[in-house]
């Protein structure tokens, strides 16, 4: 590839390079970043694997270390509008130049090693972050955890958020296999912590054979909700009790920022209560729990599974208001749409279904076939925006809109909210 080619046309030769969008496993781009002197981008290196909560937890994490006077980068996957979205630094992302500038010297250092686009965006964050001289690198795991390209790093510290059932087909189908593959990124002797409530035993005793240090969420650590603000207490390094009073309601679910004190205990005990709550107080991640006021009120979230429609159901149910909530779902068609809607039902008062288009998509009629026996018969739209339209006409101001299903169902929604309050 040439040096003026677009950022563009960088992505679309990426995605040409190897015949698989995944091919799982290590030893390609492990040798293509040793080569590179990539494996240890950072003197700090923070690893987040989950089924959900991973990038509430990258933005949370980052946002208190910024606050300590670190200079952070953090690598998220995928993105909702832009490539840039995925490697920030103190939560900025990074230009197009630097993005080809990466791109550029990975391709020739693999030689003829085949990469997926994937593991180059894993290689390209890496080589941005040692670029930059970041104090500290946070990186989300992109899927499972034991063979994902992420797992190439030396980590000082490595977090599983939550255990669900997703990604089937390549992580297993039952909740015992899944945990497995997460708790691959653990590391011999250097502390792990899990944000599920009793994991699998799979996990555990992973943990115990390479004798990592394990702190679960409702043993070592845990929080407990107040009507303005929270509580957490927790495990210092030394095994001393630890806790925060008063601390303030993030815009990210709170169980993630639990999760993510305890990790701090470890690679950043000296980091003070202010720079804590100041941290949870700005970190911001557009498509999780985001709230909008204008064209309606709306809540939009990426979540595409039962686990991150409970969170969210959860949010709903010390949510109240004073007029009807809607629904708008659309989901890409190897999602579970049925577990989605059972979780979030006894909160909303009407649904509307919509298609989404290309790769992986579902036409909304098969949509609707899915979720039939939840919902019965229930408005179906073709398109995201024709939902959308629709439902501006028929919404009041004490009305609430919940947005979800996915990255593309939320990218869509905000293209077309900005519209609105643009136009």
């Amino acid at each position: 590839m040439s040096t003026n080619k677009t950022l563009a046309q960088w992505l679309e030769y990426l995605e040409s390079l190897h015949p698989s969008e995944i091919d799982l496993g290590l030893a390609r781009v492990q040798q293509v970043a040793a080569s590179m002197e990539l494996l240890k981008p950072a003197k700090l290196v923070i690893m987040v694997a989950g089924t959900n909560g991973k990038g509430s937890s990258v933005t949370l994490c980052s946002s208190i270390l910024q606050q300590a006077s670190m200079k952070v980068g953090s690598y998220m996957s995928p993105h909702l509008h832009h490539y840039n979205e995925r490697v920030k630094i103190n939560g900025s992302p990074v230009s197009d130049a630097e993005l080809i500038e990466s791109f550029m010297a990975i391709d020739r250092a693999r030689g003829d090693i085949l990469l997926t686009y994937f593991e180059v965006g894993t290689l390209s964050s890496l080589y941005l972050f040692k670029k930059h001289k970041v104090d500290a690198a946070v990186l989300e795991v992109g899927l499972g955890g034991r063979l994902d390209a992420v797992n190439i790093v030396s980590a000082n510290i490595s977090v599983v958020t939550s255990i669900g059932l997703d990604h089937q087909d390549w992580l297993g189908d039952d909740l015992s296999s899944i945990a497995f593959e997460k708790a691959g990124i653990f590391r011999s002797k250097l502390p792990a912590i899990c944000g599920q409530r009793e994991p699998q035993a799979t996990l555990t005793d992973h943990a115990k054979q390479i004798q990592a240090p394990l702190y679960v969420k409702g043993r070592a650590f845990d929080y407990e909700e107040q009507p303005d603000g929270w509580r957490w207490q927790g495990k210092t390094a030394t095994g001393e009790a630890v806790g925060y009073h008063d601390l303030p309601l993030p815009s990210l679910p709170i169980e993630n920022a639990a999760t993510v004190l305890q990790a701090l205990q470890f690679v950043n005990p000296c980091v003070s209560f202010e720079q804590i709550c100041e941290g949870i107080r700005l970190a911001q991640l557009p498509g999780r729990l985001q709230q909008i006021e204008k064209p309606f009120n709306a809540i939009l979230d990426v979540g595409h599974n039962p686990q991150a429609a409970q969170l969210l159901a959860n949010r709903l149910a010390v949510k109240p208001i004073k007029g009807k909530r809607y629904a708008l779902l659309a989901m890409l068609g190897d999602k579970d749409p049925v577990g989605v809607v059972a979780h979030l039902k006894p909160f909303v008062q009407a649904w509307h279904l919509a298609g989404i288009s290309g790769y992986r998509g579902q036409a909304v009629e098969k949509l609707q076939a899915k979720v039939r026996a939840e919902l019965g018969e229930v408005n179906g739209h073709v398109t995201i925006e024709q939902a959308l339209n629709e439902l501006q006409g028929i919404m009041d101001k004490n009305d609430e809109l919940i947005i979800l299903g996915s990255f593309i169902t939320v990218a869509k929604a905000q293209d077309w909210i900005e519209g609105q309050n643009n136009g």
